[in-house]
């Protein structure tokens, strides 16, 4: 009789409590990111996401190009894309699981979370990051509407001209960071644990983000260092027309799995 996958299995017994949390500290940072690190120079992940990444920046360019109104949602759309990284690197957490258990982690086994007990609750978390993502688009047109408003530019150009030159381009700049800092927190707390946690472990959504709240209220300061290191590195990765986002992304999907190990006692 063929087997089925491991997350294909859905009579695994479902954990119900949140386990318990690891105390950490900045040593810890940097060793998740040196494991990340080694992981992506073993399974490169930048192919993938150039296939995935591009054609989406491609297209949201296309569409602001030949319709105006679309314009403001252009910079958020680019910088949004981060909001929903999370979901996007749990095939790395899957890699990086087997890997470090010893495993076949060849790609195919890249959307093996997406089979089975995982299926259903990452479905439920990435739906939350799209409703932060969603408020972060409204909030961000709402700025640029109101540095700007009547007298917005009609082309793409036109904003990098008046962004750095002009009191309202230096108004969107600051009120646009303000705007979306709630977001950015949100995403880091809401997404510290959940989506490595659903594809390690038998859980539900709602206990994978109980589990990453109480991580960050145990480790506030460490996951403040953590949210500004992603942040560093997420910029450094766009500057280049997001080409450096190839390698910076596959590396935080596997730098997040290794923290995860570190801030939650797995069974």
């Amino acid at each position: 009789m063929a087997t089925l996958p491991e997350h294909a299995s859905l009579s695994a017994t479902q954990i119900r409590a949140i386990p318990e949390i690891r105390r950490i500290g900045t040593s810890d940072l940097s060793w998740a990111l040196a494991e990340g690190w080694k992981d992506f120079l073993e399974k490169r992940g930048d192919l993938i996401v150039i296939g995935l990444l591009y054609p989406i920046i491609c297209l949201v360019a296309a569409v602001v190009t030949f319709n105006d109104p679309l314009l403001p949602l252009f910079f958020p759309l680019v910088a949004g894309l981060s909001i929903l990284g999370p979901a996007a690197a749990s095939g790395f957490y899957e890699l990086a699981r087997r890997r470090e258990e010893g495993r076949d982690s060849s790609w195919w086994h890249f959307l093996d979370p997406l089979n089975g007990r995982s299926r259903l609750p990452l479905a439920l978390l990435t739906a939350g990051l799209a409703v932060l993502m969603i408020g972060w688009l409204v909030a961000a047109y709402a700025v640029y509407d109101v540095t700007f408003g009547a007298d917005a530019p009609l082309r793409l150009g036109d904003v990098f001209g008046r962004l750095f030159t002009t009191e309202q381009g230096w108004a969107l700049i600051l009120l646009g960071n303000l705007a979306g800092l709630p977001f950015a927190i949100a995403t880091l707390v809401f997404a510290l644990a959940s989506f490595p946690m659903v594809v390690d472990q038998p859980v539900d959504a709602g206990l994978a983000i109980r589990t990453s709240l109480a991580a960050a209220q145990k480790n506030p300061r460490e996951v403040f260092g953590w949210g500004l290191r992603v942040a560093a590195l997420l910029l450094l990765g766009l500057i280049p027309l997001a080409i450096g986002l190839a390698v910076v992304l596959p590396w935080l999907g596997y730098a997040t799995w290794h923290l995860y190990t570190r801030l939650v006692v797995r069974d």
